[in-house]
């Protein structure tokens, strides 16, 4: 299974060419598992204008399973991976991007995205980042 990051999603929806956008369609076209998370899905529809794309948008997300984060568990998790990162001298931009990671480091999965607070997090704790197709 691969958690798909917002930003992979938006390009996805969008038409936006991208190397993740294009491992995305790969992986759907392979059948591999995909995964979203609570934050992820509000993440995404909280951006879309039209009601029919959101509704549309919401029908198909709601298609892949999605990994939950377990208060205070997961919140506390996020905010170590931050204090560890800004140890090491790094400061993750995003909360949500800690979350992200605390949901994937404990379900281990590995994550798609294109953000680099993903980048650092995976530098510094362990996080799984998914292989991006060349093509």
């Amino acid at each position: 299974m691969i958690l798909i990051d917002t930003t992979v999603w938006i390009d996805f929806f969008r038409g936006t060419d991208s190397p993740e956008k294009r491992t995305l369609e790969h992986l759907l076209q392979k059948g591999t598992m995909v995964a979203i998370t609570d934050i992820i899905l509000t993440e995404i529809l909280r951006g879309i204008p039209h009601d029919k794309e959101y509704q549309m948008v919401k029908r198909q997300l709601n298609s892949f399973p999605c990994l939950t984060a377990k208060a205070p568990r997961t919140f506390v998790h996020a905010a170590d991976l931050y204090r560890r990162c800004r140890k090491k001298g790094v400061t993750i931009r995003s909360t949500v991007d800690c979350l992200i990671a605390a949901v994937c480091l404990e379900h281990e999965t590995a994550l798609l995205h294109h953000d680099s607070d993903f980048t650092q997090l995976a530098k510094h704790t362990g996080l799984k980042i998914a292989k991006v197709d060349a093509a």
